[in-house]
């Protein structure tokens, strides 16, 4: 039984409007790392996010996907999606 993701309304937007190739690349990235992993955050691609208490980060080519681990419900609740030159701008 590994954690569960959920997407914030907002994160669910950003990925609708990403090009066909780069859905493809995150969606399959969250379905086959995130979802049922037992550790997301032992990742090789997962880096602590600086000033968030529970904040990471996972790369996925040029592009980053922000989120919070919760470790009493198990769910990963993932808050932002997009290229990594965007994607830290008004956290």
């Amino acid at each position: 039984m590994g954690y569960r993701v959920e997407l914030t309304k907002r994160a669910q937007k950003q990925l609708a409007a990403l090009d066909r190739k780069t859905l493809l690349l995150v969606s399959s990235f969250i379905d086959q790392n995130l979802d049922g992993c037992d550790n997301p955050c032992a990742l090789p691609s997962a880096k602590k996010l600086q000033g968030m208490d529970n904040g990471w980060r996972w790369r996925v080519g040029t592009y980053r996907i922000l989120g919070t681990v919760d470790d009493g419900r198990v769910v990963v609740e993932l808050f932002k999606i997009g290229h990594r030159r965007d994607v830290y701008r008004n956290m």
